[in-house]
């Protein structure tokens, strides 16, 4: 039995009145944010404590935070990688933190955790949206 484009499209239909991108924004800049607003208070809390644990044991180890560079490749991917961290990633820059030159070997690994930290708050906020939306049913 074949489905129609109709019917595909009519499941796809915002779940939740108010603008569809609300989540994913306040996803990004919070993490866990945007499983808050769908009322996945779990989740939420599961993102919040791990993607900030990363961050800042990332920040601990003396990892560099990544500024806007068009020269090197790697270095913009590391800077958007970074910025996937939202609003710590704004309040690392603001406080001055991962800047210093790497004097321990754990560095380079501390760069890694915020580089993972905010890619994973770049999935949860896209996954905030697939739910407000109703793409992603709420399991």
């Amino acid at each position: 039995m074949m489905v129609s484009k109709v019917q595909i499209t009519a499941k796809l239909e915002e779940k939740s009145p108010g603008l569809p991108y609300v989540a994913l924004i306040l996803g990004w800049l919070v993490p866990g944010l945007g499983h808050v607003l769908t009322k996945h208070w779990i989740r939420a809390a599961l993102l919040f404590v791990s993607i900030t644990t990363m961050f800042t044991l990332g920040i601990m180890m003396q990892g560099k935070l990544y500024q806007p560079n068009m020269g090197d490749v790697l270095e913009m991917l590391g800077f958007a990688g970074d910025l996937g961290c939202g609003s710590l990633y704004i309040l690392g820059r603001i406080m001055d933190l991962g800047h210093g030159a790497v004097q321990i070997a754990t560095a380079d690994y501390g760069t890694k955790f915020i580089v993972v930290a905010g890619l994973l708050n770049i999935i949860s906020a896209v996954d905030a949206h697939n739910l407000r939306i109703g793409r992603k049913p709420a399991c």
